[in-house]
């Protein structure tokens, strides 16, 4: 380790960090969260954020443990930040962390019953799996608030603060701090690839996909799978129905409604198996405020913590007031430049059958050409501002964010993806058209994605690698030249290199360390920002698939082979192409699930009405007026609609052993406490009898 001394210049650096609490020479323990400085910050910012994650609780640190990394010109400071034993513990038991005890229950950890959570043989070091260590550590540093006295980042006049805000969340937007994330574990890593996207014709691993990329990525996984095993039914109808007459269409496409509505319900009930298997299944909104959530600090009445303040009344006054009416004015938006291209081409196609243009096929593929790029430009644009607003929304926990920005992404994505099958289906009304568009749009859809997480990730990190070799190539012959000719090159960003007393200041790591290049390498790799593309895309396939299902039955085939390969196409880029992703502690798909849902109502009116409309059926009562089969869709819709409201009703969302579970968790803890309760109050008699009498006999 490299000897520390104490700098007389840049800042108040009198005590390096963790120089009290252990010898340079301990072993530093696993890296949980790398933190990438830029190269220009100040050296009184990066001291200030330095003593935030080192310093103590009651001082408005994060009590953590950091190490540097060799520095490299040209670069700035990376520390690799870990926390104690007793640090995690003392964390995971204010998160209300939920493991497992002796007895086989799922409740929550408390350090004074350490024990009864240890089964035989095992340590307190596997007491915590290595997502939940991280989710812990990047907790802590998310948390750093500011308290009174910070009202600007030392060094920088111009980025003010406020009480409250968190720090490291505050330095990520204003770039002094370049980017947080997770280390990979390689030997867990390998281990995990082998049981999961090498096994081609197995189970996937999804408690080991748990463990190591926590609850968010394993429920998207297990999502997938259960998903695509249910589409199995449709795909198999939509074979059957290729040999059988036109009319048993009716049979299919009112089997595939039903079904999806059974499995939506059923994944509903698996939600629930998994969150109490995973301890998330108590998770409200009475949970941790989330990093970016602003107020003034105070008590919170509910759980007695020191916690940012916001009235919820705010927070409804510019969702409804604000906020959508944004959301709809870009809904609007989408809807007419989707109503453009039509008017666009069906004028180009008229004009060609008029005029006898040249080139007429590719003049009148023109607007669908220059509407896909349009919508690929709107989506980046509205994406953007769906997060701003969201946040500006200023939502107390994660999942309340993610709610209310899923729910505006997945609006106007409707728009974009489905709007033109409606307006094909219901006002141009050609179903051969409808058909052949839907088939196209599905089937590009999913190779233009599967391009983009499979291919476009691999051929990126190649032309990275080429062009890094490149340039310390040129570097070398540069400095080389350089060396030749007796004058010295100026770096350019020289004047922001971090002063020798900063460095010293903070303890580094071994030279040999292996985490070292392991961090520099996943520095240069994708960030991984959450499963909402991932659920998008299914969202979209789950469209196309039951919304027109009587229009195109085979789309579920289709769709099967695209999961088959998303699965393993995901769980490739999870592992070799990105950043580890930060563990996320979820108890459901959230907005996804009343999403999908929604969809699956819609898909009812949809269906019944193309039944109604459809050629082939009309033939078999060519008697009945428009208004008569207009009678036929009211009722038909009513009575499936009123089916799918039964289901929702019959199947319970929660599995009886389940609700059993629960129910004796409650009882238990209820027992305690009275016993507690009864305990001091005995105590109390105890010392009233002793302190009037002044006696120990107490029966009598």
């Amino acid at each position: 380790m490299t000897k520390k001394r104490q700098p007389q210049s840049d800042g108040d650096m009198s005590a390096s960090p963790n120089d009290s609490s252990e010898e340079s020479a301990v072993v530093f323990p696993p890296t949980y969260i790398i933190v990438q400085f830029s190269k220009r910050i100040r050296a009184t910012a990066l001291v200030w954020l330095v003593n935030k994650v080192c310093s103590k609780r009651l001082d408005g640190g994060a009590e953590l443990l950091v190490r540097r990394q060799p520095h490299r010109d040209g670069e700035g400071v990376t520390l690799h930040v870990s926390a104690s034993k007793i640090k995690f513990l003392e964390v995971a038991e204010e998160l209300e962390l939920k493991k497992r005890d002796r007895c086989g229950l799922i409740r929550e950890f408390t350090v004074s019953q350490l024990d009864d959570f240890l089964e035989d043989g095992m340590h307190v070091d596997d007491l915590l799996t290595t997502a939940e260590r991280q989710y812990i550590v990047r907790h802590e540093l998310e948390n750093i608030r500011t308290l009174k006295e910070d009202d600007q980042v030392p060094g920088y006049p111009a980025f003010r603060l406020y009480e409250g805000q968190s720090i490291v969340q505050m330095c990520l937007h204003w770039k002094l701090v370049k980017r947080m994330y997770p280390l990979h574990d390689m030997e867990a890593l390998d281990k995990l690839g082998k049981k999961w996207y090498w096994a081609l014709f197995q189970k996937q691993p999804f408690e080991d996909i748990r463990l190591y990329f926590g609850e968010a990525v394993a429920l998207y996984f297990t999502f997938l799978g259960f998903y695509t095993t249910a589409l199995l039914v449709p795909m198999f109808l939509g074979f059957l129905q290729l040999f059988l007459p036109t009319e048993s269409i009716a049979f299919f496409c009112v089997f595939n409604v039903l079904w999806m509505t059974v499995f939506l319900e059923v994944w509903k009930r698996k939600c629930s198996e998994l969150a109490f298997t995973w301890g998330t299944i108590g998770m409200t909104s009475l949970d941790e405020p989330r990093a970016n959530y602003r107020g003034v600090m105070g008590i919170d009445e509910v759980t007695g913590r020191y916690q940012p303040q916001f009235p919820r009344w705010k927070t409804n006054a510019r969702l409804y007031c604000v906020s959508l009416p944004i959301v709809f004015v870009c809904m609007v938006g989408a809807f007419f430049v989707m109503l453009a291209s039509f008017w666009a081409e069906e004028l180009l196609l008229n004009m060609k059958k008029q005029q006898s243009l040249e080139a007429g096929e590719i003049v009148v593929l023109l607007p669908s050409i220059i509407y896909s790029a349009v919508v690929f430009i709107m989506n980046s644009c509205y994406r953007k501002v769906a997060t701003w607003l969201t946040e500006w929304e200023n939502h107390r926990t994660q999942s309340q964010f993610d709610r209310h920005r899923v729910t505006k992404l997945v609006l106007f994505e409707f728009v974009n993806n489905f709007m033109s099958l409606f307006y094909i289906a219901f006002y141009v009304q050609d179903m051969d058209m409808l058909k052949n568009q839907l088939a196209v749009m599905l089937l590009i859809f999913q190779a233009i994605n599967n391009f983009q997480e499979a291919i476009l990730p691999l051929l990126i990190k190649y032309y990275n690698k080429r062009v890094t070799k490149a340039l310390k190539f040129d570097a070398i012959l540069g400095n080389k030249k350089t060396d030749e000719s007796g004058r010295k090159k100026k770096s350019l960003s020289v004047n922001h290199e971090p002063s020798r007393a900063i460095l010293d200041y903070i303890p580094e790591l071994d030279s040999d360390d292996p985490r070292i290049e392991l961090a520099i390498c996943e520095g240069e790799m994708e960030d991984y920002e959450g499963t909402y593309d991932d659920y998008l895309e299914m969202f979209i396939q789950f469209g196309y698939v039951f919304l027109f299902s009587s229009v195109y039955p085979m789309a579920a085939f289709w769709a099967v082979a695209n999961n088959i390969m998303e699965i393993r196409a995901d769980a490739f880029k999870l592992c070799r192409l990105y950043r580890r992703p930060v563990a996320k502690r979820v108890k459901d798909t959230g907005a996804w699930q009343r999403a999908f849902e929604i969809v699956g109502a819609m898909s009812i009116m949809t269906n019944c009405s193309l039944l109604c409309m459809s050629p082939q059926l009309r033939r078999l009562a060519p008697t009945m007026t428009s208004v008569e089969w207009v009678l036929v869709f009211v009722v038909l819709e009513h009575m499936l609609l009123g089916i799918r409201h039964f289901l929702h009703l019959v199947i319970p969302d929660r599995p009886e052993w389940v609700r059993v579970a629960l129910a004796r968790i409650n009882h238990l803890s209820k027992r305690a406490l009275k016993n507690e309760r009864m305990l001091k109050s005995r105590r109390h008699i105890l010392r009233r009898y002793k302190t009037v009498h002044g006696s120990h006999n107490y029966n009598s």
